[in-house]
């Protein structure tokens, strides 16, 4: 595991602010953006949108081929697509949804 680190074969984890000047193999945290158009079983892609989950960026464009998206995948659903960055695209391997409401506190009762 170390020596995958030290190597240069790890996979970067990005935000959608931090992908410009960066190519290759990345994963990429972020909040989906729609419209989603397409099937990511057809030779088009799933196309999206992904932008910073706090605070501003620009909307970078995903074209996600592959296992069918995870159940809780939507508009809005922050995620992680793992994929290769190139000429301002993400073009994705695979996604998994974070379930943010996992982590929230608990509101007081009143």
């Amino acid at each position: 595991l170390v020596y995958t680190a030290v190597a240069g074969n790890s996979t970067p984890q990005l935000t959608p602010n931090q992908l410009s000047g960066h190519v290759g193999k990345v994963s990429a945290v972020g909040k989906v953006v729609g419209p989603i158009r397409g099937d990511s079983h057809s030779p088009q892609g799933l196309r999206f949108g992904l932008k910073n989950i706090k605070g501003t960026s620009a909307v970078v464009p995903v074209v996600y081929r592959g296992d069918t998206p995870p159940e809780l995948f939507a508009e809005g659903r922050d995620v992680v697509v793992n994929g290769s960055y190139t000429n301002g695209r993400l073009a994705g391997s695979g996604i998994l949804t974070k379930c943010p409401s996992k982590y929230q506190a608990a509101s007081p009762s009143a």
